[in-house]
């Protein structure tokens, strides 16, 4: 087949490739205790010193591993997901797009891609732009998993400093960036123990982004991903990757922020951060599984999604957000998690992408022989 991969290269951003500080020391980690609770708050990186503008996009380093898995067995050409895509889409006509672009602009950026694609008529992996829109609105997401019973942690929605007296979660809690993926604007200060700092973490993702905070209830239990690869009745969940919180430095809030993410875990010298297959009962791992097949229908995901998953204190799992456009960094030492929970169920990168892709050709009726995953290495 004559495939197209449609993607967003990271820029050359000096502000993102450098830090002024030294990013191997965690910040000043002198604890203030709040008399609510037990929780310890942090100060925050200087959060001029990092830009996150093109965090969620993949580098060239990604774009060609997954050219190269497509290549084993196609014809692969490269288009950018800018202005030009669509012109280059309607005249290149490819018989399948695979899509891993996240866009830049708005809160349907992710959509936007599948969009031009439905309107050309092509077919292309992964979920459509209802889907993507919805995912990354994670109010929106939240509320169709509410209405369908599925667990997710209690939330607000803060738009202007005003709105802050109506918050009426109990603390802690934790703050987040409406729109945003990639830990983008979840910092180790993001979880609030008082109004105080409240006030601070919703001024600033109002400043910074623009756009409204998530203020959800914060779970204090364990904390998940899971890899599913289907559709319809036949989904794969993959092995479970756990978060180890323990390998953050000391005294950090047990949250996977964006320090924790693309700070101090980095490819020169990784965390031992994950943990897959995690080491659960087998009654919990039942417990995630179901929770997490039921999101992915309720959402309408397709062909593949990696979903967060949190407990609460009584261990019941909570969905924190799909994620239908995973990370899927090909080093090993980069500690991306679709790939990684694909390692462990003995399927090597190329025939994770590779599996998408017929995932989504068989999706569209371009194939008609049944499939089973080849997880041998």
């Amino acid at each position: 087949m004559r495939v197209a991969l449609v993607y967003n290269q990271k820029k050359e951003d000096s502000a993102q490739q450098s830090l002024t500080d030294d990013s191997s020391e965690p910040p000043s980690l002198k604890r203030e205790f709040s008399p609510q609770n037990s929780l310890p708050t942090f100060p925050q990186y200087s959060r001029t010193h990092i830009s996150d503008l093109y965090a969620e996009w993949d580098t060239f380093e990604t774009i060609d591993a997954v050219r190269a898995a497509l290549a084993e067995h196609h014809d692969v050409m490269l288009i950018e997901a800018d202005e030009d895509a669509f012109l280059k889409l309607k005249t290149e006509q490819p018989d399948i797009v695979f899509n891993i672009a996240e866009g830049l602009l708005g809160v349907s950026r992710e959509a936007q891609i599948p969009a031009i694609l439905e309107m050309l008529q092509i077919p292309y992996t992964g979920s459509g732009p209802l889907t993507l829109a919805i995912c990354l609105d994670k109010s929106r997401a939240k509320e169709i998993l509410s209405y369908y019973q599925i667990p997710t942690p209690n939330f607000t929605i803060i738009a202007s400093p005003k709105e802050i007296g109506n918050n009426i979660l109990p603390f802690p809690s934790i703050v987040k960036p409406l729109h945003e993926g990639s830990s983008k604007g979840i910092y180790n200060s993001s979880i609030v123990n008082k109004r105080e700092d409240l006030v601070r973490e919703v001024g600033n993702i109002l400043e910074k982004y623009n756009e409204p905070a998530l203020v959800e209830e914060y779970l204090s239990g364990r904390e998940f991903t899971i890899a599913i690869l289907g559709n319809g009745d036949d989904l794969v969940v993959l092995p479970i990757v756990e978060i180890k919180f323990d390998s953050l430095p000391v005294g950090v809030n047990p949250i996977y922020s964006f320090e924790a993410k693309w700070i101090w875990d980095r490819a020169d010298s990784p965390l031992e951060i994950f943990s897959c297959p995690a080491q659960i009962t087998k009654q919990l791992q039942n417990e995630i599984e179901t929770v997490c097949r039921k999101a992915y229908t309720a959402l309408r995901c397709r062909d593949w999604c990696r979903i967060d998953v949190r407990l609460d204190t009584k261990g019941t799992p909570h969905i924190l957000e799909l994620n239908p456009l995973p990370g899927i960094l090909p080093n090993p030492e980069d500690n991306s998690c679709f790939p990684k929970a694909a390692r462990a169920a003995g399927m090597n990168y190329n025939q994770l992408i590779q599996n998408v892709l017929f995932l989504a050709a068989k999706r569209n009726g371009m194939i008609r022989k049944q499939h089973s995953f080849d997880m041998t290495n």
